[in-house]
C-alpha cells in the first residue's frame, strides 16, 4: 500500500465506565476508498469524531499526512474534509453564498476553485438558488463541494447516504469515484449498509463492540470462489467429492462448491474421467454479506 494518509494506532475511547473503542489500529493509503462497516452502536461515529477532533481519545495516536493530531492539530486537519451525516447550510443563502463562506475559512481557495467544484458536483443549474429549495440529493452534492473546496487529500464521510433514494445513492457514489480518479483523494466511508461498501469501496474495516473484527480488501473478503455445478448422478457425485476432500453444499440437483479458480478445470476433467455428467460449472461470487456475518458472528447489533 502507498504511504498512509491516515494512520490510527492503538486508540481507546472511554465514556464514564464504558469502553466505547478499544485498541483501534488502521490506516488508509492515498487514493483508497475504505468502508468502515458496522452495526448501529458499533463505535463508527465515535471513531469518526475522534479523527476530526470533535472528541478526545483516552489513549493512542492519530496521524494525518504525517502530522500528529495531538501536537500538530491545525496542520493535520488542514487537509481533511468531512461530511458528518446530513450536511448543514444556511438555508436562506444560495448554494454559491454558502460555498463562499466555507472558502473564507481556508487559505488559497480562489473563485476559480469554487466554480471548478460546482462543476464537478454538477450543481451549475442550481448554485444561485437558495438552499431551502434544494432536494436532499442536491444538499449532499453541495456538501461534497464544501468538503473538497480546499483540496483535502482525506475525505471523511459518516453515513452520508442517509435519506437518499436509490438514484441519489448511485449518483453520490459516482461523484466519489470521480473525486478519487481526478484528485487522488482518500476516502473513509462509515456506513452500516453492506451493499454501499460492496459497490464503492476498495477495502473494508469491520467494527463491532468497539473493536476491529476484520480489515480486508473487498476482493479478498470473498475467500475462495464458489461454483454452481449441475452434475449427474448427483448423489454419487457428492460421495466422490466427500472422498476427495471438497467442501460443498447440495441444493436439490445442484451442488455449490468452494474451490480455488485455478483448480476448476482440473476438477471438471477428473469428474468426467470418473464417469459423471457435468452439465454446468459456473463461478458465482459469494456475497459480502456472508463474509460480514462470519466475521461478526451473525452481525448482531451491539448493545
Amino acid at each position: 500500500m502507498q504511504s498512509a494518509v491516515l494512520k490510527i494506532e492503538k486508540v481507546d475511547k472511554k465514556i464514564g465506565r464504558r469502553m466505547i473503542l478499544r485498541d483501534i489500529s488502521m490506516d488508509i493509503g492515498q487514493g483508497e476508498i475504505v468502508g468502515l462497516l458496522g452495526p448501529n452502536g458499533s463505535g463508527k461515529t465515535t471513531l469518526i469524531r475522534l479523527i476530526v477532533g470533535l472528541m478526545k481519545k483516552n489513549n493512542g495516536r492519530i496521524t494525518i499526512n504525517g502530522y500528529s493530531q495531538d501536537g500538530e492539530f491545525q496542520q493535520a486537519m488542514s487537509s481533511v474534509g468531512a461530511i458528518i451525516e446530513n450536511p448543514e447550510f444556511y438555508s436562506y443563502l444560495t448554494g454559491y453564498e454558502n460555498l463562499e463562506l466555507y472558502a473564507a475559512m481556508h487559505k488559497g481557495v480562489t473563485e476559480d476553485r469554487i466554480h471548478e467544484v460546482i462543476k464537478r458536483v454538477r450543481l451549475e443549474h442550481a448554485i444561485n438558488q437558495k438552499v431551502k429549495t434544494y432536494s436532499l440529493g442536491m444538499k449532499q452534492r453541495l456538501g461534497i463541494a464544501q468538503a473538497i473546496l480546499h483540496q483535502p487529500n482525506l475525505l471523511i464521510l459518516d453515513e452520508p447516504t442517509n435519506g437518499l433514494d436509490p438514484a441519489g445513492m448511485k449518483d453520490f457514489r459516482e461523484h466519489l469515484r470521480t473525486l478519487v480518479q481526478e484528485e487522488g483523494t482518500s476516502i473513509l466511508f462509515a456506513t452500516h449498509l453492506l451493499y454501499e461498501v460492496e459497490e464503492l469501496c476498495d477495502r473494508m474495516i469491520i467494527i463491532q463492540n468497539g473493536q476491529i473484527k476484520a480489515n480486508a480488501d473487498i476482493g479478498d473478503a470473498y475467500g475462495q470462489e464458489q461454483f454452481v455445478m449441475e452434475i449427474q448422478p448427483v448423489e454419487e457425485a457428492t460421495s466422490w467429492l466427500d472422498a476427495h476432500g471438497y467442501t460443498y453444499e447440495q441444493n436439490g440437483q445442484q451442488v455449490l462448491l468452494q474451490l480455488n479458480k485455478d483448480r476448476a478445470s482440473e476438477l471438471n476433467k477428473q469428474l468426467v474421467l470418473a464417469g459423471f455428467g457435468v452439465f454446468e460449472m459456473t463461478p458465482q461470487k459469494p456475497s459480502i454479506e456472508s463474509a460480514f456475518m462470519k466475521w461478526t458472528e451473525g452481525g448482531k447489533t451491539d448493545a
